[in-house]
């Protein structure tokens, strides 16, 4: 199984090391609430590495530590070259030109009394890019992720869910980003959008050479966009390899429940993998 050490340094572009992140609890006796435990994790340059695990594993956690919205208690983040960890407002605010996030909920995300255009034109004026240019890019933006070109004059709550993380995603690419965050962002949308969706994200990745940090419960999502996954318990890393092997013969118990967990359309099949399940989790519980 591949481990970080075998990439070499120039290729990595995101460098997670023994990171810890602790939230104060509400109650002054009790100890802070320790949501991640020591975790350490590369991205290559155009490379997917797929983050996955069950709610309160960690993993929307460490995204947000990368985008700087988490609190760092130790450990460290370098993002090409440069650490980034502990930076203040204004050099995290520069920062955003090359890490860009796409949230779950393509519904909450976009400011729904607003056009497209001005939602995707917003954040190329603000970096000082003229209104003329801003508009041309947004047309150019609208294109790569397949929208009709009418889209920038339409409010943002005139579109389904699919077309809204469509919009969403161009708003990320808008400032040509080295790195996403992709935060769970097809969970919210049905199977055949889903698709669709994940399709996209792969092409703008051979168009751009992106790279992505895509968080997900789902290791069948992974499996298709992932050159690497790391799967996430409590706070820690327990398992972490190429897709291939980590997605269809994964070692660690908690990985397995995790792939018997994912859905499959054939109902016997279907059967087996719960019973399956249930029998790892009683074998789990016994040890």
């Amino acid at each position: 199984m591949s481990t970080d050490t075998a990439i070499s340094a120039p290729d990595i572009l995101l460098d997670v090391q023994d990171l810890v992140v602790e939230y104060p609890s509400r109650s002054w006796r009790a100890k802070p609430f320790r949501a991640l435990n020591g975790v350490s994790l590369s991205v290559q340059r155009g490379e997917t590495v797929g983050l996955v695990g069950e709610s309160g594993s960690g993993k929307s956690t460490l995204g947000r530590a990368v985008l700087g919205l988490a609190p760092i208690s130790s450990g460290k983040i370098t993002f090409d070259g440069s650490v980034i960890s502990g930076l203040d407002r204004n050099r995290r605010r520069r920062l955003s030109k090359d890490i860009q996030v796409v949230f779950q909920d393509p519904y909450t995300s976009l400011n729904p009394a607003m056009a497209v255009g001005d939602i995707l034109t917003e954040p190329l004026l603000v970096a000082g890019t003229s209104r003329a240019e801003a508009e041309r890019k947004v047309r150019e933006l609208l294109d790569r992720v397949h929208m009709p070109a009418d889209s920038g004059r339409r409010l943002a709550r005139e579109f389904s869910g699919g077309q809204r993380q469509r919009i969403a995603i161009a708003r990320a690419l808008s400032r040509e980003p080295k790195l996403i965050v992709c935060d769970e962002p097809v969970s919210a949308l049905d199977l055949s959008t889903q698709s669709r969706v994940l399709q996209l994200f792969t092409e703008i990745q051979e168009q751009t050479g992106v790279a992505y940090l895509f968080i997900t419960h789902d290791l069948s999502v992974v499996r298709h966009i992932s050159q690497r996954v790391a799967v996430m318990k409590c706070g820690g890393i327990v398992e972490h390899g190429p897709s291939a092997e980590v997605t269809s013969t994964p070692v660690h118990p908690y990985t397995q429940q995790l792939l018997l967990a994912a859905p499959v359309a054939n109902p016997a099949r279907q059967a087996e993998r719960r019973a399956a399940r249930k029998l790892l989790a009683q074998t789990m519980q016994a040890t």
